[in-house]
């Protein structure tokens, strides 16, 4: 699985946020900020903001005082939300959802670990919020696979 740039600077955008709501308050961003802070493409950032605010992630504003916000408590947004936003379903095949596959019979049991997999993808994904990120208090599940020393290890 390969988490793209699009995905990641839009994760680390959306934290961003999570962190500068995390006073209470209604504080908006520009977004030529967030591109300097995070050292993300302004252009690029653009259009990762305008699929979030699609998507119901963040919110808008032109104008004095204006900026992007998260659309909802930073509690309620999960990572998966917002990969999904700019990029999709979390795990395809051949560009199809797994569950969704065919292969002959001998091979029928690929459809099972390809299902498994976006299973474990979610596991980690729609269980961490953007909060649990930027406070860096994330799921024990996820920090249970993280303290593994074998999950840093990498493969050939």
């Amino acid at each position: 699985m390969r988490i793209s740039a699009r995905a990641d600077y839009a994760v680390r955008a959306a934290v961003f946020l999570a962190r500068t709501a995390q006073g209470g308050g209604d504080e908006r961003v520009a977004g030529e900020r967030i591109a300097a802070e995070e050292g993300i493409p302004p252009t690029f950032l653009e259009g990762i903001l305008s699929a979030l605010r699609k998507a119901d992630i963040v919110d808008s504003r032109r104008g004095a005082g204006g900026g992007y916000r998260l659309a909802a408590p930073a509690a309620e947004i999960s990572v998966a939300d917002v990969i999904r936003a700019v990029d999709g379903p979390l795990v395809f095949v051949r560009g199809e959802r797994p569950s969704e596959l065919e292969y002959p019979v001998a091979d029928a049991h690929l459809v099972t670990l390809w299902v498994a997999l976006r299973a474990s993808v979610r596991s980690v994904l729609d269980e961490t919020s953007l909060e649990a990120l930027a406070t860096g208090s994330l799921p024990p599940q996820v920090r249970a696979l993280a303290d593994d020393p074998s999950s840093w290890v990498s493969g050939p």
